[in-house]
């Protein structure tokens, strides 16, 4: 669909002539554009958004998270000396002081932010300091808001690293057993089933106080991050829709999940699956050196365990879909989501024997 940015534009407060508005980027859940702005002889560069409001339905408090954690973000790299139009996703408001702008004739939600110049977001890790980097970004992000009260955000996808009502919601495809899979699957179910004392874990800490509440970015992969194009040093994280309340725990342990397998997501062979400890150090190093004092001892103690967490709950998950129809992960093949329980399970495996490693790298940085 074609969309009079001129007028949505317009209605936010920028001065200048729209010279252009394409299509940008490789995301796949909203629509983002780069649009060109000139005002006299300068020309300013902005992402513009539609957000996917069939997926995020409360674009309203959605925004609101968004506000307040870059708000917050922009003092702090203020106080310190910092360039927060650089170092922070920065909302440009519309000209009535509203984070977005409903058009009613595309029924289309857009905000706008500022372009991060001089700046790249690598779609794979083409080299090991890339990941490295990436955990120093997720790390200075968790720290620039580890005095920010997460309680007053929305929770945008509700119970999303809620392991115990995960392992109910699992049950309950086992009980139901739609296609009749379970009994081809007994071996991964029961995988499942001896590992249900991790669920109530971490959430059990949160809930009882004894580990913080901090926001949680929830998809903390590598194009989340901008690294600067000459230093390769991190610039910004991006892409806040998925913000929450939560555990660093998780978004540290998701990290270590996907990016410390050498072997593909949905890999058959299950001898290539496993954890890299040195990639795991790498990231625990480059994390843990961000987060400097903010992380508390109960956080340090549970780290390692949040990827073996993670990774059981992805597992989890794709297997309760292939036993639901695969209704929720898109498949390209049937038994893909099989294959991508079995890879979670071999590597929770791995990670369980190396566990004490794992906490020693922690220990050490």
């Amino acid at each position: 669909m074609d969309y009079d940015f001129n007028k949505i534009i317009s209605k936010f407060d920028l001065e200048g002539e729209v010279l252009s508005c394409e299509s940008y980027g490789e995301g796949h859940i909203n629509q983002t554009y780069l649009a060109e702005v000139k005002k006299g002889e300068e020309v300013k560069r902005y992402i513009v958004q539609k957000i996917n409001h069939k997926l995020f339905t409360n674009v309203p408090a959605l925004m609101n998270n968004i506000k307040q954690v870059t708000e917050f973000n922009r003092q702090k790299i203020l106080s310190r000396g910092g360039n927060p139009d650089r170092e922070s996703l920065s909302l440009v408001y519309t000209k009535d002081g509203n984070t977005f702008y409903y058009d009613s004739e595309s029924d289309g939600y857009f905000r706008i932010y500022k372009f991060i110049e001089n700046a790249i977001a690598y779609q794979v890790v083409e080299k090991p300091e890339h990941f490295y980097q990436s955990a120093v970004a997720f790390g200075n992000f968790a720290n620039l808001l580890a005095e920010f009260d997460a309680s007053g955000l929305y929770e945008v996808i509700p119970d999303f690293h809620n392991t115990e009502k995960r392992f109910k919601d699992f049950c309950e495809s086992v009980r139901l057993d739609k296609m009749g899979r379970a009994k081809t699957v007994e071996k991964e179910i029961e995988f499942v089933m001896q590992r249900k004392e991790y669920c109530g874990r971490i959430v059990s800490l949160l809930r009882s106080g004894q580990m913080p509440t901090k926001v949680t970015h929830n998809d903390t992969k590598l194009n989340n991050v901008m690294l600067d194009e000459k230093t390769g040093e991190p610039v910004a994280v991006i892409d806040l829709d998925t913000i929450m309340p939560g555990s660093i725990c998780y978004d540290f342990g998701d990290s270590i999940r996907f990016g410390c397998n050498p072997a593909v997501e949905d890999e058959k062979d299950l001898s290539k699956v496993n954890l890299s400890l040195e990639l795991f150090e790498a990231y625990a190093k480059g994390y843990l050196g961000a987060l400097k004092n903010s992380v508390t001892k109960i956080e340090k103690d549970n780290l390692a365990f949040g990827a073996i967490l993670m990774t059981y709950e992805c597992g989890m998950r794709f297997l309760a879909d292939y036993l639901d129809s695969d209704v929720y992960f898109r498949r390209k093949r049937e038994g893909q989501n099989l294959d991508r329980a079995r890879t979670q399970f071999k590597l929770v495996e791995d990670m369980e024997k190396l566990l004490p490693k794992m906490q020693e790298i922690i220990n050490k940085y």
